[in-house]
């Protein structure tokens, strides 16, 4: 059985302690070392001194896994993942959101402020996700807990992503990798998932060529040390460089290793999500593959409706969308972007406006031109909400492709216009020569 000797002993090894150090100016060394040779029984006011400095607490110390407040809090955590598995994010955010985690051991308080982070993730909260793994963030790293800190990290480097906060995505994960570098723990499965998020970061401000090299180190640090499962995310964010730099085959042969490794293991959000990514390169690649394409959605979306996000499902919607628009089927592909819009609801989006483009394309296919032209003008006031990156610039330069085919040729400059502003080119027209455009000379 294990004892209070025992659990003192683990949780000083997992916080990094030696017996000096737990003891402080409180205790002896020697009463440490007493207490973990089981011939000292420590009383409760001093496990309060010790469980504070382990991050755990006086009933942990004393009863473990089998103390009533740490056993409860344990099922209730395990509750709410079962909910996010079964698609009910809600009412797991509902559940954690009960719980008093100040006074369970720290691996079960990140535990489940891990979860209910990612609940908030689920529901499209990004804000209140990033706001409980900032401090996270910041906890695991003044107790020297690498481990701790790459997982955290990883999270909140995918909400910035998510959220288009592009800067703060880099500035957090390039920390955090120092940090794993300086602990000896390049090549663990956390730094490969961790480097690999990173990755995606440096591809959406643009920064192509650096990403480019840093995946090609990730890619030979994989394939020295990594496991099936921190392979596959280095060659699933290989993957999207190479889509980035519009090489779609080495995308494809990336995105398919990334499959292959990833399939190994316990089926989790990474591997619907690779679906969704590969669907969406076998609609852009030449020729286009819209058979194989909703193959790798349907298979994608039983897992994505039991533990992704509904921005997740509405790009599934999309992109049956769009697959369904090559196949000729543009009834289908209109009510699927339908479908999308509805998930996304009211609130300003990216999403939102790829969805009203995909709706404006089914609509043109169905000849009502009318129609078609106003969903491309709610994509066109949506992304004017928008704060400016490569994947607005992307948007606006398909939109610029609508217009200009539908005969605006003054809504197509104004869109092509934003897409190079919001990919950093801007105008540098000698003010000289705009005196004279002005003067109409």
């Amino acid at each position: 059985m294990t004892t209070i000797a025992d659990r003192v002993r683990q949780a000083r090894l997992a916080a990094g302690l030696s017996q000096t150090a737990l003891a402080g100016d409180a205790f002896s060394p020697s009463y440490i070392s007493l207490i973990e040779a089981g011939r000292r029984e420590p009383t409760d006011a001093a496990l309060a001194v010790l469980a504070s400095r382990l991050g755990s607490t006086v009933e942990y110390l004393k009863h473990g896994d089998d103390g009533p407040n740490e056993a409860r809090t344990k099922l209730e955590i395990d509750y709410a993942k079962l909910e996010l598995t079964s698609g009910e994010p809600t009412a797991a955010r509902a559940r954690l959101s009960r719980l008093d985690l100040a006074t369970v051991t720290q691996a079960l308080r990140v535990d489940g402020l891990l979860t209910l982070a990612r609940a908030h993730e689920s529901l499209g909260q990004l804000e209140e996700a990033v706001a409980i793994l900032e401090p996270l963030l910041a906890d695991a790293r003044a107790r020297g807990h690498h481990m701790d800190a790459a997982v955290v990290a990883t999270g909140l480097v995918a909400s910035y992503l998510e959220a288009g906060d592009l800067h703060r995505a880099v500035e957090v994960g390039e920390r955090t990798l120092r940090d794993l570098d300086g602990a000896a723990l390049t090549g663990s499965d956390e730094y490969l998932r961790l480097a690999s998020t990173v990755l995606w970061a440096y591809v959406e401000r643009g920064d192509l060529l650096y990403a480019t090299h840093r995946a090609a180190e990730l890619i030979r640090q994989a394939e020295e040390i990594g496991s099936p499962r921190g392979r596959g995310s280095v060659y699933w964010n290989a993957a999207v460089v190479a889509e980035h730099r519009r090489d779609y085959e080495l995308a494809q042969r990336y995105t398919q290793r990334a499959l292959a490794l990833l399939g190994e293991g316990e089926s989790g959000r990474d591997l619907p999500r690779l679906r969704l990514n590969y669907a969406w390169l076998l609609l852009r690649s030449e020729p286009a593959e819209p058979h194989e394409a909703l193959l790798q959605l349907d298979r994608a979306i039983p897992e994505l409706i039991a533990g992704g996000s509904e921005i997740e499902l509405s790009r599934v919607d999309v992109e049956r969308s769009r697959a369904h628009l090559l196949l000729e089927d543009p009834v289908l592909a209109e009510a699927c972007a339908r479908d999308a819009i509805a998930r996304l609801g009211d609130q300003p989006r990216l999403e939102t406006a790829v969805a009203q483009l995909a709706l404006g394309d089914a609509l043109y296919a169905r000849e009502d031109v009318a129609g078609a032209t106003r969903a491309y003008r709610w994509a066109a006031d949506m992304l004017g909400m928008m704060s400016a990156n490569r994947k607005s610039a992307a948007a606006w330069r398909e939109l610029g492709d609508r217009f200009m085919g539908n005969g605006d040729v003054a809504g197509a400059a104004n869109a092509f216009d934003r897409a190079l502003r919001e990919a950093g080119i801007r105008p540098a027209v000698p003010a000289v020569l705009r005196e004279v455009w002005n003067a109409g000379v």
